[in-house]
């Protein structure tokens, strides 16, 4: 019989020593402040609570990476292009704010195949976080 083994998509929060090289490794040197504010403004859009705070930055052992704001409460998200409304945690409305912003820079930006990749980096691991069924509703 003939399995297939499924390693663990692990993520890991980037130190704070490391902070600085997160942005131009993802988003590019010239698309790093960008992106940043890109990531940001979905989040507004997406929830009424959100009003700016500090956030943390996650790599991927897959090779992708999201950015979470660091907020106590779970968060409202409403997605207004298929009807999502429901509360999960910082983390994961992070994910979902980042699949967002990574899907608009595929698809309009000078690096559509990197910010593709990066996209589908990012939706292998959803699988593995704790609130995949949320994320998953939020952009279906």
């Amino acid at each position: 019989m003939n399995t297939l083994a499924i390693s663990r998509i692990a993520d890991a929060v980037v130190p704070e020593s490391e902070r600085i090289a997160f942005l131009p490794a993802f988003f590019g040197e010239s698309l790093m402040l960008y992106g940043e504010a890109l990531v940001y403004k979905r989040m507004g859009r997406l929830s009424p609570q959100y009003v700016g705070g500090l956030w943390q930055f996650h790599t991927l052992s897959n090779g992708g990476y999201y950015m979470a704001p660091t907020l106590p409460a779970r968060l409202r998200l409403v997605v207004a292009g298929n009807g999502f409304d429901g509360f999960m945690s910082a983390d994961a409305a992070g994910i979902v704010a980042t699949l967002f912003a990574l899907g608009q820079l595929s698809a309009t930006e000078c690096e559509p195949d990197r910010f593709g990749e990066l996209y589908h980096a990012l939706r292998e691991y959803v699988d593995w976080h704790s609130e995949a069924g949320f994320i998953w509703r939020a952009i279906d």
